[in-house]
């Protein structure tokens, strides 16, 4: 199966994300905006690269087209995530969007020198965060060409 290239096809995305708060923000901005792309959620460092590596329970687990990575993970960091997602063969192509509450110079930096494909901030206001994870959806299904799934 490959990626979609018409621009209108439905994508895979994973969040990474242990904040339940901003889990249920980012389901809300799929629903709201009619985003039709699919969204699984992963709460963990260990569990995103155990669902990447398609490890159980995730044995049977889509390749997302696009991943959107918080930083602040419990057991295995963001920072982490992202470095092994780019350091392995089979995941390297695959866009991370760093989406975190962090402004941290060093966190940005270290998130490029990592190969991470944007850095967002997350707003605290609920319109705003609707509006940020729209303008990626869009930019991501609308305007790049994303490679086929692996």
């Amino acid at each position: 199966m490959t990626a979609p290239a018409d621009g209108k096809s439905p994508i895979e995305v994973l969040l990474v994300e242990d904040d339940p708060g901003d889990v249920l923000m980012t389901q809300e901005a799929f629903e709201e905006h009619k985003l039709r792309n699919r969204l699984t959620v992963v709460s963990d460092g260990a569990e995103a690269l155990a669902y990447l590596r398609r490890e159980e329970p995730y044995a049977d687990a889509v390749v997302p087209d696009l991943i959107l990575l918080d930083l602040n993970l419990p057991r295995r960091d963001g920072r982490e995530v992202l470095e092994e997602i780019k350091k392995d063969e089979q995941l390297c192509r695959i866009p991370v969007v760093v989406l975190t509450t962090s402004q941290a110079d060093e966190d940005i930096l270290r998130s490029y020198q990592l190969h991470a494909n944007a850095y967002v901030t997350k707003p605290v206001d609920f319109e705003r965060f609707i509006s940020v994870v729209r303008q990626i959806d869009e930019f991501f299904v609308s305007v790049v060409k994303l490679p086929p799934r692996g």
